[in-house]
C-alpha cells in the first residue's frame, strides 16, 4: 500500500492521482487523438482518470483530498473556478508533468480536459466579461480566474490548461512544432495495456527511479539501490474503486534478475512495515502482492472500501504523502 499511496501521490507531480475514481459502471478514462498530440512528447509522468466516476466515489474523493500535490490543487481549483461548469462538463481529466527543453531537472504540468463542452457559451462568457484572448497562431488562448492559467479550446471536446508556458508547450505539440506524446513511442505502447481503467498513470525512467526510491525508503539502504536504478526502465500503475480498492503497479527492469532484485527489496519494506507499523499498515502490507516476471515488478493491493478508509489516517499514509 505504501506503493499505492506514493504512486497516487508521486510528487513527480505525481501528477498524481490527479484524481482517484471509479464508480459504479465500467468506464475507462482514456485520451483522444486531440488530446495525445497536444502532450510534449518528454513527459516524466501523466495521470489520467475518469473525472465522472470519481464523482461518485466518496472513498475516491477523500483520497484526492489527501493525495493531490499543491499545484494540481491550484490548478484544478482554478479549472472549478474559471466559469466553465467543469463538474458538469468534465468526462476525463488529465494531468502531465513533462521535462522543460534545456532547463536539467525542471518540469511543468499540463492539464487536459475532455467532455462536451459548451463552447459558444462560455466565450460568450467571456465576450461579455471583456476578457481578452492571447493569440498562439490559430489558437485563442484566454486567462483563466486570478491564479495565472491560461485555458485554450482545442475543438469542443477537448481543452488545455495550464500556465502560459505549458499551454503554448501543448500547442506547438498540437501544431508539429514541437514532439507530441503520440510520437513516443514507448509510452504510447504501456498506455495500451492500462488506457481501459478507470484512473491510470505511466511513468518514464527518471519518474519511475524517484518514485521507487521514496517507495523503498529503509529497504533501499540493504542493498547496492544505484544498480538496481539505473536499469529501471519506466512503470505503470492502475487504481480502482470498484468493489473495494484495487491498485495494480508494473515496473520495467532491463533483465529478469534486476527485476527479481527489485522485488526482494519492495518485500524487504514490507517485512519492516509488518514488524515496526502500526495494525492498519500491518493489515495493509498483509494485502500487498509482490512478484517479478519476464523482467517486470509486479506490485498489487486489494482491500474492502473500509480497510481503506483507515488507512487514510494512519502513520504510514501521513509519512508518505507528507
Amino acid at each position: 500500500m505504501k506503493t499505492l499511496v506514493r504512486l497516487a501521490n508521486a510528487g513527480v507531480v505525481t501528477l498524481a492521482a490527479a484524481a482517484m475514481l471509479t464508480g459504479t459502471a465500467a468506464r475507462a478514462a482514456q485520451l483522444s487523438g486531440d488530446a495525445r498530440g497536444a502532450i510534449p512528447r518528454d513527459v516524466q509522468q501523466l495521470i489520467v482518470v475518469d473525472y465522472r466516476a470519481m464523482q461518485n466515489s466518496s472513498a475516491a474523493l477523500s483520497l484526492k483530498d489527501r493525495v493531490l500535490p499543491p499545484e494540481l490543487k491550484r490548478l484544478e481549483t482554478a479549472l472549478k473556478q474559471s466559469g466553465l461548469k467543469v463538474d458538469r462538463d468534465t468526462d476525463t481529466l488529465a494531468f502531465a508533468a513533462y521535462r522543460v527543453p534545456g532547463a536539467e531537472n525542471q518540469t511543468r504540468t499540463l492539464g487536459i480536459a475532455q467532455g462536451q463542452f459548451q463552447t459558444a457559451s462560455i466565450l460568450a462568457s467571456f465576450a461579455k466579461q471583456k476578457t481578452k484572448p492571447t493569440a498562439i497562431r490559430n489558437n485563442q488562448v484566454y486567462p483563466m480566474g486570478a491564479a495565472g492559467y491560461s485555458v485554450v479550446f482545442l475543438n469542443q471536446t477537448t481543452m488545455l490548461f495550464g500556465d502560459a508556458a505549458a499551454v503554448r508547450a501543448g500547442l506547438d505539440a498540437r501544431d508539429g512544432l514541437a514532439g507530441s506524446f503520440a510520437s513516443n513511442g514507448d509510452m504510447m505502447n504501456e498506455m495500451a495495456s492500462v488506457d481501459q481503467k478507470n484512473l491510470w498513470s505511466l511513468l518514464d525512467q527518471k519518474g519511475t527511479q524517484t518514485m521507487m526510491r521514496g517507495v523503498l525508503g529503509e529497504a533501499a539502504s540493504l542493498t547496492d539501490y544505484d544498480t538496481v536504478k539505473n536499469r529501471m526502465r519506466s512503470s505503470r500503475y492502475t487504481l480502482d474503486f470498484q468493489n473495494g480498492v484495487k491498485f495494480n503497479m508494473a515496473v520495467v527492469m532491463s533483465d529478469t534478475v534486476t527485476a527479481a532484485t527489485a522485488a526482494t527489496l519492495m518485500k524487504g519494506m514490507v517485512l519492516l512495515k509488518e514488524a515496526q507499523g502500526s495494525p492498519v499498515e500491518k493489515a495493509t502490507m498483509s494485502e500487498t502482492d509482490i512478484d517479478s516476471s519476464a523482467g517486470t515488478l509486479q506490485v498489487s493491493y486489494a482491500a474492502s472500501e473500509g480497510q481503506f478508509s483507515n488507512l487514510l489516517s494512519s502513520p504510514l499514509f501521513t509519512q508518505v504523502v507528507r
